[in-house]
């Protein structure tokens, strides 16, 4: 805030303080909250949305950072775009940052992938208190703490424990009952890491593989890679590593091709860093969850809901396998 001096011989006081007075009913009703209400509308009309993702180091969040842009180009008369993203997966604080300057900044929406579902929802919980509308995507918010919270976030996302079910049952039919396999998962507070730990588990022990380890990638390549290099070397009969995201399944790739052996590898989020491991068949399989609508799909929730066209509710986007070179 500029500090203002008063002027040498002017008694501040009592010429300042009659004018803040009058001014106080107009500060009261500056900010209307709520679906339909007037924060974070610009002068034009035209709402403000952010768009609060995770690592935009993570090719898929870059995808989706894109194709939000691409939206909101195409549609520049309905709405202000304005994308923000974190330096690493884990920084969860930074995104709290994030959604503390977005507030700031008098946005309308924020549309938010979150990196933890439990941590950012009281930064979350103030924002709507200041009447910014949530929507929540890609990782779904614990319903508890929401519940506790008394925030209202509708979830536009994938099945992510379907969507890993998936391909850990296009594994499963390339392996032998019994067949060893491991889990690499995301960062376990993530409720979408913790749904797709579940989906490949579930896959898993239907079609009766002995998972001989689960450990946390933290949705990290390098960290991935060294879990991957260990477990090679711990289980020589390892026959399949089953990762919970692609930026794993790369660390991962460059382990199983270090050792030298013929290892199946499940990825999930189709990223564009992929396809050559698809091609080849160093990656049997990820899931293609649309990283380029899945924000689209947020963003248009929230205009819906700001113009009073929608209620707040849940809505379920799409998964695709994609398989590679047998």
């Amino acid at each position: 805030m500029r500090r203002v001096s008063a002027t040498p011989g002017l008694r501040p006081t009592t010429t300042i303080l009659p004018l803040l007075v009058a001014l106080l009913p107009l500060v009261g009703c500056a900010r209307p909250g709520g679906p339909g209400g007037t924060a974070g509308a610009k002068a034009d009309g035209k709402p403000l949305v952010a768009l609060v993702m995770k690592s935009l180091a993570n090719e898929f969040f870059a995808t989706m950072a894109d194709g939000a842009r691409a939206h909101q180009a195409g549609r520049s008369d309905r709405y202000e775009l304005v994308v923000n993203g974190m330096r690493n997966e884990t920084d969860v604080s930074e995104q709290v940052t994030l959604i503390e300057q977005m507030v700031a900044r008098g946005v309308a929406a924020i549309v938010i992938a979150p990196a933890d579902s439990k941590a950012v929802v009281p930064a979350l919980k103030r924002a709507a208190d200041a009447g910014v509308l949530i929507v929540n995507i890609d990782n779904r918010l614990d319903p508890a703490v929401l519940v506790e919270s008394e925030l209202a976030a509708p979830f536009v996302g994938p099945d992510n424990r379907a969507g890993a079910r998936l391909a850990g049952e296009a594994v499963a039919a390339r392996l032998e009952a019994g067949a060893e396999v491991a889990i690499i998962e995301g960062i376990v507070t993530a409720f979408n890491g913790q749904q797709r730990a579940l989906g490949l588990e579930d896959a898993a022990t239907a079609a009766g593989l002995r998972i001989v380890a689960r450990q946390s990638g933290q949705w990290e390549m390098e960290k991935a890679n060294s879990i991957a290099a260990s477990l090679l070397a711990e289980h020589p009969a390892l026959a399949a590593i089953l990762c919970a995201n692609d930026s794993m399944a790369l660390g991962a790739a460059a382990a199983i091709e270090a050792s030298g052996r013929k290892v199946l590898l499940s990825g999930f989020d189709n990223i564009p860093a992929v396809a050559p491991l698809l091609a080849d068949g160093r990656l049997a399989v990820t899931v293609d969850q649309h990283g380029d609508r899945l924000a689209v799909a947020g963003i248009e929730a929230a205009l819906d809901i700001l113009a009073g066209a929608a209620t707040p509710e849940d809505r379920t986007t799409p998964v695709d396998l994609a398989t590679g070179t047998p």
